[in-house]
């Protein structure tokens, strides 16, 4: 066994397929001078009992881009590594039982053909003829996907392993770190061999990333499942079939039900994922064991009985084969089901890449995305959905993150409706109005854990869950929100907004700073501006408010879900030893938005402001005795203002202002609501049509770039990029006679039968009455007045291209009013 070095340049903590893909990528890219530490065998966790499934399927951009790289990693792998693997491409069956399932199957298909898979949804017919065991009762359809299939988990690690070594990598083995410390700007990683110094330290521990990331004073949000597959004995039948046709059968998803199941050799694997799931290690009652490697959780069968007989009326040769062996493993879980890849929340040269629910099909493109945040800071592909930090420290909780473990377990293969709020785990954050605003009949869903009114229920409206799980824009929410757009357009709307990020920027230098990191100008002081941030390949990191309160004094807010995102990027391009200061008060504080044509005759009525103050400024005033800060923008689109309060005094404030708006045609508004009302506008969303998949030359921002500034983070890039080209813009499009539903984000935009495009977001205008998609679509095709055609569920739509103004009071005369 090699020694461990005293020094390296990256140390990854963990053995598993994501650790030996991360070591691997890292190699790759030249960073050979890494070291991975396994407390065991490499393998020895969840890898190990893994079923080895590698589908590309999911309804996520990032991770169907991340599942279709690993799969094309591994079809070169063996050949690249010199290692020998089992890897089976059979193709899958996806089943179908809805029509809802069959809309998301198109869907998926849509994302697939963008990025270039022959992903396909086929018929009854087909279905018998790619599986001809199977019985088609109760079916509408499948997704068929021609890259899908199994691997050797172990296999694969080993192979990762070998081509990390071969290229300069170390792995040592039975080395379990015992702790970590920050000594002169590194991190000297301390284990049962010694100690390690480094400059970058990756938690790729799996089930164990918890205990590691204590380590590093930082809680992870996971918990533990218990994952249950049963393989059985040789089925004569199929034996025969797979001998005469020289392949295996599909493997086969019954998503609806809730189980997959796939040719062994000669028999065949059932992995169920049941409602009636179990956690493990999840009270003090039942620790996690100091070492758990190469071991199972006792069987567990009885939990699975109604999956087994759905399996054998669905396949009946199932039926006639014995039970061969159980696998009953730890399977790790965030509290949405996906990884965690990226920086270490709070913790500096710090990375995580664990948390895997599907870390075989996950674990190629894993190691490719951690590799780039390592050595470039920034990856290819925008992996908000991975990334560490879109969880803050209320998610890391036990109970919530048990609950919400569970509820994804029971729901892996859930289809994941717009409007559908999961119930597990809620009321984590309230607002000071919250039970005024469930009064009022708010119905609510989570934002970064806040709970926001999404649409105002009335007497007699459905308001079940079951009404929500459909992709129809008709649910019995629309014409409330239409009520609602209908307020704040003619009268006055007023939406609580609870949770909105707010940094306090201030000190010598804070606006020279903050000007080169931002494209655009830093407002003047009393003024009010919303500025953007680029990487260095000049796309699109984040937006921000800034309100300006003195020359080095200001507040910068941002979405509440980009609370330690955004702090992050602006903390870790601070100056070491900054005059300044950046400080997290997002606690503190409270947000109303106030928007309509009466918006000023009910503030007129509550506080002695100068309401006359134009557009984009700001002022402090008295309600009711109470501070608060008005601040003249409207992401409504309506003449409007920003109430900020503090939390103890926002319900006095919102009392007043109800009050006084009774007669002036106040009424409450939501989410949805907004979302439609800024859809109008051409106001885009965080993290749909604000991402690093798009530079902010091709987001449509070049208003917000300063060209003549002498430098900007991005600038050469933005430079270079104008000088070449921008190959595709963003539009706003309106889709012409829509059927009953809106474009969901990355629906793809066709032109002569070729892929020209993609949407970001979509949903109905109530004020303009018309379905609207914003997007990315070929700079050639962005002329006013082109026609494109937009495939939504798998139908094509026309949608035209609208002019670069607002569909909604284009000149902006109501917002300035």
């Amino acid at each position: 066994m090699a020694g461990l070095p005293t020094t390296a340049r990256v140390v990854i903590i963990g053995g598993g397929v994501v650790g030996t893909s991360s070591l691997y990528h890292l190699a790759k890219a030249g960073w050979t001078d890494c070291v991975l530490l396994e407390k065991n065998e490499l393998t020895s966790g969840s890898t190990w009992h893994a079923a080895g499934n590698v589908p590309t399927f999911s309804s996520s951009w990032s991770l169907m881009n991340m599942q279709r790289y690993s799969t094309e990693l591994y079809r070169g792998l063996a050949d690249a590594v010199d290692y020998p693997m089992n890897y089976h491409v059979t193709g899958s069956l996806r089943l179908a039982h809805t029509s809802e399932r069959m809309q998301e199957f198109q869907r998926a298909k849509g994302m697939g053909r963008y990025q270039g898979m022959d992903i396909d949804v086929v018929g009854l017919d087909e279905i018998k003829r790619r599986y001809p065991f199977i019985e088609t009762h109760e079916l509408k359809g499948a997704l068929y996907d021609p890259s899908d299939g199994d691997i050797d988990p172990a296999q694969l690690t080993q192979a990762l392993a070998k081509g990390a070594r071969d290229m300069g990598a170390k792995i040592i083995r039975f080395c379990p770190v015992t702790g970590v410390r920050r000594e002169n700007d590194e991190w000297v990683v301390e284990t049962a061999q010694g100690e390690i110094r480094c400059e970058i330290v990756v938690n790729a521990a799996g089930y164990r990333a918890a205990e590691v990331g204590k380590m590093f004073g930082r809680e992870v949000p996971m918990m533990v499942m218990s994952h249950q597959y049963i393989l059985f004995e040789e089925i004569p039948e199929l034996a025969a079939w797979s001998k005469e046709q020289g392949k295996k059968l599909p493997l086969l998803r019954d998503v609806d039900t809730s189980y997959y199941l796939r040719q062994e050799k000669t028999g065949m694997n059932l992995g169920p994922y049941e409602r009636n799931c179990r956690a493990h290690w999840a009270t003090h009652n039942d620790p996690m064991p100091e070492d758990f490697s190469f071991q199972l959780f006792p069987d567990d069968l009885d939990r699975l009985e109604h999956y087994l007989a759905d399996a054998v009326a669905r396949v009946p040769v199932l039926g006639t084969a014995g039970l061969s062996k159980v696998i009953n493993g730890p399977i790790p879980y965030a509290p949405d089901g996906n990884p965690l890849i990226g920086p270490m929340p709070g913790v500096p040269n710090a990375f995580e890449a664990c948390v895997f629910t599907f870390g075989i099909a996950q674990g190629g493109g894993a190691g490719k995305v951690l590799a780039e945040w390592v050595t470039q800071g920034q990856t290819e592909w925008d992996m908000w959905s991975c990334d560490p930090r879109r969880f803050t420290s209320f998610a890391a909780a036990p109970d919530y993150c048990v609950a919400k473990g569970m509820e994804i377990y029971g729901n892996e293969y859930a289809i994941q409706f717009p409007r559908h709020a999961w119930p597990a785990a809620r009321d984590r954050k309230l607002s000071p109005l919250h039970d005024r605003i469930k009064a009022l009949g708010g119905r609510f869903d989570a934002y970064n854990g806040w709970e926001r009114a999404t649409w105002y229920a009335q007497a007699g409206d459905d308001v079940s869950e079951e009404s929500t799980l459909t992709f129809r824009r008709d649910g019995p929410w629309l014409h409330r929100v239409r009520e609602e757009c209908l307020a704040v357009r003619d009268a006055a709307g007023i939406l609580d907004l609870p949770g909105f990020s707010r940094f306090n920027l201030e000190g010598p230098g804070a606006a020279d700073w903050l000007s080169l990191q931002v494209t655009g100008l830093v407002p003047k002081p009393g003024r009010i501006g919303l500025v953007y941030f680029s990487d260095d390949k000049g796309r699109i990191v984040t937006e921000m408010s800034v309100v300006r309160h003195g020359e080095d004094q200001m507040t910068l807010i941002t979405a509440a879900v980009a609370q330690w995102h955004d702090f992050e990027w602006l903390k870790s391009r601070m100056p070491k030893n900054a005059p300044f200061t950046l400080i997290d008060r997002t606690e503190e504080y409270s947000t109303q938005i106030l928007a309509g044509p009466n918006s000023r005759k009910i503030l007129a009525e509550v506080c002695a402001a100068d309401l006359a103050l134009p557009w984009l400024t700001h002022q402090e005033t008295s309600i009711t005795g109470r501070w608060a800060k008005l601040v003249r923008v409207s992401f409504a689109g309506e003449l409007g203002w920003e109430i900020h309060t503090k939390v103890g005094d926002t319900a006095t404030v919102f009392d007043a202002v109800w009050a006084a708006g009774q007669k002036h045609g106040l009424k409450p508004f939501g989410m949805y609501a907004l979302d439609s009302l800024r859809l109008e506008k051409g106001y885009r969303a965080w993290k749909g049509d604000l991402s690093t998949d798009y530079s902010i030359l091709q987001g449509g921002l070049e208003r917000f770039v300063k060209w003549d500034k002498p430098a900007f983070r991005g600038k050469a890039a933005l430079l270079n990029e104008k000088q070449q080209g921008v190959k595709k813009r963003f539009v706003t499009l309106v889709v012409e006679n829509p059927g009953d539903c809106d474009a969901p984000y990355m629906s793809t935009l066709w032109h002569d039968g070729q892929i020209v495009g993609e949407t970001t977001s979509g949903g109905w205008g109530h004020r303009i009455d018309k379905s609207i998609a914003l997007g990315m679509l070929r700079a050639d095709l962005t002329e006013p007045g082109t026609a494109v055609e937009l495939e939504i569920f798998g139908d094509r739509f026309q949608a035209v291209v609208q002019k670069d103004e607002p569909l909604w009071d284009p000149k902006n005369e109501r917002l300035r009013a």
